[in-house]
């Protein structure tokens, strides 16, 4: 006998595609729904269709967007551009409500054992954004993991000679962390890192 009869069965399938859902999640969620009423179903229906359909990438910067320019673009100077990886990585800056720039997304990084280089990301289209010399400082913020690296350094390598102040964002140990339980990669980074008080 099947463990689920065949629409939940189907559900849960594709509510396990979703990033970091495992199967007793997915499972979870499909019965959450199932315990919904049909009004609550058609509005998560409709805000899933609805997001799908009306979210574009912005035509400067890569990131999410109603419209053709999104308002950071629309409403910042665009002096300073924060490169980073993915549109959620744009989320998390503006949370710290510490930076005032533009953003740049990659949709990726350079990682070769996925034959991603750097055509397969936006970098062409940053370099694009660089050509009319507006721009004083781009800030590489993508993850302090090896694709992100490589990536920071292979950016950092083409736009250094068109007289650009490249900065990478700092990384170490977190606020509150106690020495002896750091990792030796935060450890060493925060080391490298240091700057003069």
């Amino acid at each position: 006998m099947k463990a689920f009869i065949e629409p939940i069965g189907r559900l849960i399938n594709k509510l396990t595609k979703l990033p970091g859902v495992g199967a007793k999640t997915a499972q979870r969620y499909a019965y959450s729904i199932i315990d919904m009423s049909d009004s609550e179903v058609e509005e998560l229906a409709n805000a899933i269709l609805s997001a799908k359909r009306e979210v574009r990438y912005c035509e400067i910067c890569g990131n999410f967007s109603e419209e053709e320019i999104c308002p950071i673009c629309k409403t910042r100077k665009s002096n300073i551009i924060c490169v980073v990886k993915e549109p959620k990585d744009v989320i998390a800056i503006e949370k710290s409500d510490k930076f005032n720039g533009t953003y740049h997304v990659l949709h990726g990084t350079i990682n070769p054992l996925e034959n991603i280089g750097p055509n397969d990301i936006r970098i062409k289209e940053l370099l694009g954004r660089l050509s009319n010399g507006d721009v004083e400082e781009i800030i590489l913020a993508t993850n302090p993991d090896v694709e992100g690296e490589a990536t920071a350094m292979y950016i950092a390598k083409i736009v250094k000679p068109l007289g650009i102040k490249v900065t990478r964002l700092a990384h170490g140990i977190a606020v509150g962390t106690d020495l002896e339980y750091a990792d030796i990669g935060s450890l060493s980074r925060a080391i490298i890192d240091r700057r003069e008080i």
